[in-house]
């Protein structure tokens, strides 16, 4: 079995292929305008140092699984796939409802799935390049045919909203995309690259248990030195990819970044001499959303046809532990 998942691999013939995208945002909208009048901060001071204007909160009603959920639904619609044709959920969130069951088994049996199985996958707000790489080898082993990969978060329920430093910088929101494994000589994944530094972890963590019915939780985060690692490890990651398959940051049409800071994604752009038109911007309006940020930006430019079929996408993510990746996609 082994020979024969390492011949599809080099072959490239078997792939996993992206064929639906959805997403879901909370209805309740925060502006920078509404926190300045609670904290001592102003528009200026976090536009400045994010680019973010305004983030979507999750209110009464809505958590972690009713956001998957509707993500998952929109994913499969796009592709026009029955939802008792996925085989498996794969869900990337560090803000789960419950410890336990998974918010992976939660959507299945929302979505009245009752074959296969469903896990979820915690790196941060890389969790969604984590959990894309996992689905890709299964797919890519034969060992499953249709997965469902979804980002989900709740942050606000984990901020301290009285420390300006970090309750301006997140927001809520769940990301998805379908994966189907095909022959193809051109489109899918063609690799993605994970990596983490376990001794970085006391820069960014949350300082409690999730999923905790009381108890207080925090965010905890040295904004400037993840700020200087993220600038040289994801550039790393993104040379790492583009090596692995022979590409030049030309060959790229599309940047869809993880969702952090603004000025990191100008700077991921400026080396790949990607034009602002050619980089997915959503963090000006639904702020750092972890693990849903990439699914998202992605939803949103291939529903509003700006990515379009054949084009050459390139993601990357850095987030707590710390974690980072990047993954080459051809639609």
């Amino acid at each position: 079995m082994q020979s024969v998942v390492q011949q599809t691999v080099q072959s490239g013939e078997w792939r996993s292929r992206l064929t639906g995208v959805g997403g879901a945002l909370p209805k309740n909208v925060i502006t920078n305008e509404e926190l300045a009048e609670r904290l001592e901060t102003s528009d200026e001071w976090i536009r400045t140092r994010t680019g973010i204007a305004q983030r979507h909160i999750a209110g009464e009603g809505e958590s972690a699984v009713s956001l998957a959920t509707e993500a998952a639904r929109q994913a499969l619609e796009h592709a026009n796939v029955s939802s008792a044709d996925v085989d498996a959920i794969i869900v990337a969130t560090s803000t789960p409802d419950q410890v336990f069951p998974s918010v992976a088994v939660r959507v299945q049996a929302a979505l009245g799935i009752e074959q296969g199985f469903g896990f979820d996958v915690s790196a941060a707000c890389s969790g969604f390049i984590y959990a894309l790489s996992t689905a890709d080898a299964m797919i890519r082993s034969r060992q499953v045919s249709r997965v469902l990969v979804i980002g989900v978060e709740v942050f606000s329920r984990l901020l301290d909203w009285e420390d300006r430093s970090t309750c301006v910088l997140f927001g809520d929101g769940a990301g998805a995309v379908l994966l189907e494994g095909g022959e193809t000589q051109h489109e899918g994944i063609l690799s993605t690259h994970l990596h983490a530094d376990g001794r970085l972890g006391d820069l960014l963590y949350v300082d409690g248990a999730v999923g905790c019915a009381s108890g207080k939780v925090a965010l905890k985060m040295h904004g400037r030195e993840v700020f200087r690692h993220a600038v040289v490890r994801l550039a790393a990651a993104v040379d790492e990819a583009l090596e692995a398959n022979g590409l030049k940051g030309s060959d790229v049409q599309w940047l869809v970044p993880h969702q952090a800071n603004l000025r990191i994604i100008d700077g991921m752009a400026k080396r790949l001499a990607l034009p602002p038109e050619r980089v997915v911007v959503t963090v000006d309006r639904h702020a750092n959303t972890s693990a849903a940020s990439i699914p998202l930006a992605l939803c949103e430019a291939v529903h509003d046809q700006r990515i379009k079929k054949g084009d050459l996408v390139l993601m990357e993510a850095l987030g707590g532990g710390l974690t980072w990746g990047s993954a080459l996609i051809r639609l």
